[in-house]
């Protein structure tokens, strides 16, 4: 974490620099989208969808998690889509 990073993670979420900054960190991500793993690739589509105010990145942040779920095996889909959640 650099010392910008420590800043902002303090930050209130109320004061709306804490949004901006996870959407420009989200936005890195997929800028450079080869060197990131799925996992961290969907979380950051995740923040796009959720708290872009364009529309267009939203859909591009939206197909690219298509594009992730379907590169993912079959078998593994079906279990996690039908594995009874913990504590039920």
């Amino acid at each position: 974490m650099t010392r910008h990073d420590t800043r902002t993670f303090n930050v209130p979420r109320t004061t709306g620099a804490w949004p901006a900054a996870r959407v420009n960190e989200a936005r890195a991500v997929i800028a450079d989208v080869a060197h990131h793993s799925d996992h961290l690739i969907r979380l950051a589509c995740n923040v796009l969808v959720t708290h872009s105010e364009s529309d267009t990145e939203r859909r591009d942040a939206r197909a690219l998690l298509f594009v992730i779920d379907a590169r993912r095996p079959l078998r593994q889909r079906h279990v996690e889509r039908f594995e009874p959640e913990a504590g039920q």
